[in-house]
């Protein structure tokens, strides 16, 4: 018995350490720049300047089957999967739209990198492009993240946003900042493209 307990807590603290280790090095992956322009009760406007990312399309329809498929195929690109087999730190967040008939996933590419200088993808499937500039909805959640989980919140921020008289445009959109293996502090977002006239120029309250 005293050796079970002793082995029982030696996979707890090699566990403990893993997800503490886990936690620190996602701290330290760059994140999309972005000025924060309004907190509200339940959300928070952002603005997002343009940002060069790597983006497949796919007919998936859930969330499983999108990060499944999509990430492999983005991951071997940063991985060396490219023209000069040159690896690119992974980035945060992971953007995620799924639509009705087309689906797309995109890792945004370190801030560092231009177009001329990032290399071409192995996969014709990956596709290099600069994201238009936009003002966004966002709500926050936290836990592993799923369709139904995500459909959820992003009612919520439909809601919240008529509530408010805030018009928006598109799909909604789901952002995930974490590794599948990390099983706390876990951060998800969902998104939506607002319109710019609900703004003018306002001061970033950052």
């Amino acid at each position: 018995m005293k050796i079970w307990l002793i082995c029982i807590g030696i996979v707890l603290l090699l566990f403990i350490l893993f997800q503490s280790y886990t936690s620190m090095a996602i701290n330290k992956t760059e994140n999309q720049a972005y000025q924060l322009i309004r907190i509200e009760e339940n959300f928070e406007i952002r603005y997002y300047p343009a940002a060069l990312m790597a983006k497949i399309n796919s007919t998936s329809k859930s969330y499983k089957d999108l990060g499944s498929t999509g990430f492999r195929k983005l991951a071997q690109y940063i991985f060396g999967g490219n023209s000069a087999n040159k690896q690119i730190a992974m980035t945060a967040p992971v953007h995620m739209e799924i639509g009705d008939s087309i689906s797309s996933m995109a890792f945004v590419m370190p801030a560092h990198f231009h177009k001329d200088d990032l290399p071409q993808p192995n996969n014709a499937d990956i596709m290099i492009e600069t994201s238009a500039p936009e003002y966004v909805a966002v709500l926050q959640f936290g836990g592993f993240a799923n369709t139904a989980i995500i459909h959820k919140h992003q009612a919520m921020l439909e809601t919240a946003l008529k509530l408010k008289g805030i018009r928006y445009h598109g799909h909604f959109r789901f952002l995930g900042y974490n590794p599948p293996y990390q099983l706390f502090g876990r951060r998800n977002e969902v998104v939506v493209a607002l319109d710019f006239d609900n703004f003018g120029e306002q001061e970033s309250v950052k």
